[in-house]
């Protein structure tokens, strides 16, 4: 399955991401099919090429969450943003007992 997502380049502490088209089963740092844009998230700057994102998610690439947000963002995709960040098992358990608490 083919996956859009971002890699890092750039120096230590000066970050920049590519966004990628590749293998999800590879490497993020192998060879990519394609580069479809990149950020510069100390600038906000963003630059992808709309027209192949959209060229190969109608051929069935999956976007991560990441490059799902951005491409709401710039208008690409409609839908709602999706959650990036994940909670460990103990704070899930700690949120669950604190609404249960809450209901009660």
């Amino acid at each position: 399955m083919l996956s859009i997502r971002m890699t890092r380049v750039g120096k230590k502490g000066q970050p920049t991401f590519r966004v990628i088209l590749t293998d999800k089963r590879k490497d993020p740092w192998g060879k990519a099919i394609e580069i479809l844009g990149h950020r510069n998230p100390r600038t906000k700057e963003t630059v992808l090429n709309a027209e192949r994102i959209k060229h190969w998610l109608g051929k069935g690439a999956q976007a991560t969450d990441t490059v799902w947000n951005f491409l709401l963002d710039q208008k690409l995709v409609e839908g709602k943003k999706r959650g990036v960040t994940h909670l460990s098992k103990k704070r899930q358990e700690k949120i669950a007992t604190k609404q249960s608490e809450t209901k009660v």
